[in-house]
């Protein structure tokens, strides 16, 4: 595996890590038709757990099968693929060495109330299934993001120690945060800074919005004139929050939109330094012919 100038930069600024893991994230780097890039688009199918079956896979029902989602995720010549324990235990043998995996440690539902998580697979089970990395999600502002950062700690340093990549999907909710402020600037750019805080050599967030919610926070950003116009701008200051680019920060596809909406926020990632997407329900809600189609242009645009 020849890295390029530009994967060997990113592997460099990960000074703590052992070969094992920047072998891992290399594997990452280096898959499908951004290879060596420095940019990733994954396939993350974890959204049976947090939305249920019929809200994630009706609208292609090709998409109950789990064997669907790794050849849509190899087909498309994506970085890699991540769910949770059940998902990759149906199609690891099939696809053994084809795809990158990640296992999603973690996830919620949406029949509980509280703005929790339950560990639901291992580092174990992810050198079992030859993954290279863990998944992990954190609600900064819950009432149990504390708890959720230990179990983390705990995780990531067992993770780490075997030599798997760790990524982070850092979503900020909790009883001080409406919906607005779940997605503004500063919220979203203080939860990526959580995630790199915490030991994560990938961080995912969503695509941050204008606003700026918590009144602590105004004044930082208005004396010292921290641009928050545009996409590209946000997503600039959320890697910049990031150990000044250190760390790769990727962005989710959200719910589920317009082909012109989702790629008007792909070329918003792209122009703002992102280093990629993860991108779900956008795709594989759509037909495989369009999803493809759609997912060729996501990888055109990151290509630059």
């Amino acid at each position: 595996m020849t890295l390029t100038p530009k994967v060997k930069a990113i592997l460099d600024q990960y000074e703590s890590d052992n070969p094992g893991t920047k072998m891992n994230l290399a594997r990452l780097l280096n898959a499908g038709k951004l290879g060596g890039t420095g940019k990733l688009v994954i396939l993350p199918v974890d959204q049976g757990f947090e939305h249920g079956p019929a809200r994630s896979f009706a609208a292609n029902p090709a998409a109950y099968d789990p064997h669907y989602h790794f050849e849509l995720a190899i087909e498309a010549g994506l970085s890699g693929y991540a769910a949770p324990l059940g998902m990759l235990e149906c199609g690891a043998a099939t696809y053994a060495g084809e795809i990158p995996l990640i296992l999603k440690c973690n996830s919620s539902n949406s029949l509980a109330t509280e703005k929790d998580q339950a560990v639901t697979g291992t580092v174990s089970d992810a050198l079992r299934l030859g993954c290279s990395g863990i998944g992990f999600t954190i609600y900064p502002g819950s009432e149990y993001c504390f708890e959720q950062m230990e179990e983390l700690r705990e995780l990531a340093a067992e993770a780490k120690a075997a030599g798997l990549a760790v990524i982070v999907w850092s979503y900020p909710r909790g009883p001080v945060l409406d919906k607005k402020a779940e997605t503004a600037v500063d919220v979203c750019a203080y939860a990526a800074h959580m995630a790199a805080l915490t030991g994560a050599h990938i961080i995912k967030v969503k695509p941050p919005t204008e606003v700026v919610a918590l009144d602590a926070n105004k004044p930082a950003y208005e004396q010292n004139k921290i641009d928050v116009a545009t996409l590209a701008a946000r997503v600039q200051h959320v890697v910049q929050s990031c150990f000044a680019g250190r760390r790769i920060v990727i962005f989710s596809g959200g719910a589920h939109t317009s082909t012109d909406e989702l790629l008007q926020t792909i070329q918003g990632i792209q122009d703002g330094g992102g280093f990629g997407s993860i991108i779900g329900r956008n795709v594989f809600q759509r037909p495989k012919a369009e999803a493809l189609a759609l997912l060729d242009k996501i990888t055109t645009i990151f290509k630059g």
